[in-house]
């Protein structure tokens, strides 16, 4: 259809801007500045789906991948009028259309930012120039941003389902810290001690307790269950209060709904926010603990104290939701911390694993030029 093929030049036009960046940035090295940058926006398109949700903006444009069967609310103007004006207070208005609408154009500025970082890497291959990754690496991140699009039709088709707009968050979530894997690849590291190495285990660990924290707070989010609790610490004045685990854990689905297709009674919602809560206090104090251990090392040093920081955001923030009922700001900055904390492992992992003996990963940081250069012509000021 041709609007798909709108859609697609809408997507390529706004790469083009951090493509135009990285080409005329005076850097050798320009397929990690293009790696970095991708990785930059990418986080910066998790929290902008983050906003999307919390303003009940998934449904804006009820259709995938364009609004109303074209390219833009400006075209679908009178659809999107008629919606509204049959249910003022649905989910459809020229707001949450234009909302929706550059959530989708930026998640394919970043696909195209993508296939360009694959091209690059397989010209490498190509011309037998190392790039300290295989190309197989971000062309399975193509493929995780393939499944993330389609996770992310599913969502607005199946109305918000919440294992879908789950899935699709933590797909987001999968797709940064694979580039930032990627990233940290293309990046001169410190020494690594060596001692570094026994801590694989425990940052590994680490790293699997905040994805089941995320996944919770993805749950409680696509639920909306901020608000079943709506006290700190009790949850409305019991430690443990009265909750339907079996309602609010059952995956499938659809949204306020049982799975016997009954509308979901408070206790289900305070069963999913009691958890997610519960468990936090499980995953701030091993982070804690965690990070007090590895900044003894030089080389981990900067990754641990951000993670000390932001779980002190994330505890301020998680609280704020609570107390101040559920801002937008601060649910917004709640999203994106996580986001950060996972990078913030990610990195962590990545230069434990390259402690390893024979993982080393030496980047000459001295060559005049590289692959990327081949592909990106030097500039020259």
């Amino acid at each position: 259809m041709f609007y798909v093929l709108q859609l697609a030049l809408i997507g390529t036009c706004i790469a083009l801007l951090p493509l135009s960046y990285v080409w005329v940035k005076a850097d050798d090295n320009k397929f990690r500045k293009l790696v970095w940058l991708t990785t930059f926006l990418t986080l910066d398109l998790v929290m902008f789906g983050g906003f999307t949700r919390l303003t009940d903006s998934g449904l804006g444009c009820p259709d995938w991948p364009g609004c109303y069967g074209t390219s833009s609310p400006f075209i679908a103007h009178a659809a999107i009028a008629a919606a509204n004006q049959a249910m003022p207070t649905g989910p459809v208005s020229m707001g949450k259309a234009w909302i929706e609408m550059i959530h989708r154009y930026f998640a394919m500025a970043i696909g195209v930012l993508i296939i360009a970082q694959m091209l690059i890497a397989w010209t490498a291959r190509l011309r037998h120039r190392p790039l300290h990754v295989s190309p197989w690496w971000p062309t399975g991140i193509l493929m995780l941003i393939v499944v993330q699009g389609a996770f992310g039709a599913w969502t607005v088709t199946m109305k918000l389902q919440p294992v879908i707009v789950t899935i699709h968050l933590l797909l987001g979530l999968a797709l940064l810290g694979s580039l930032g894997w990627l990233a940290a690849r293309q990046t001169p590291m410190p020494i690594v001690e060596p001692a570094v190495v026994r801590w694989m285990p425990a940052a590994l660990f680490g790293l699997v307790l905040l994805i089941i924290q995320i996944a919770l707070g993805g749950w409680v989010s696509t639920n909306y269950a901020v608000l079943a609790c709506t006290d700190f610490p009790l949850c409305n004045g019991a430690w443990i209060p009265p909750m339907n685990f079996e309602h609010g854990f059952h995956l499938w689905r659809a949204l306020g709904m049982t799975g016997d297709g009954e509308v979901i009674s408070q206790d289900a919602l305070v069963a999913i926010h009691w958890t997610h809560r519960t468990f936090a206090v499980v995953v701030v104090l091993y982070m804690l603990w965690l990070a007090a251990r590895l900044r003894r090392f030089d080389s981990l040093r900067t990754p641990a104290n951000g993670v000390l920081l932001l779980i002190v955001v994330q505890f301020l923030t998680g609280l704020s939701n609570i107390l101040l009922q559920w801002p937008l700001p601060i649910a917004v900055a709640h999203n994106g911390g996580a986001a950060i904390l996972l990078l913030l492992l990610v990195m962590i992992n990545f230069r434990i694993s390259s402690s390893r003996p024979g993982r080393a990963i030496e980047l000459d940081t001295s060559a005049p030029r590289d692959v990327v250069s081949a592909s990106f012509p030097r500039h020259v000021p």
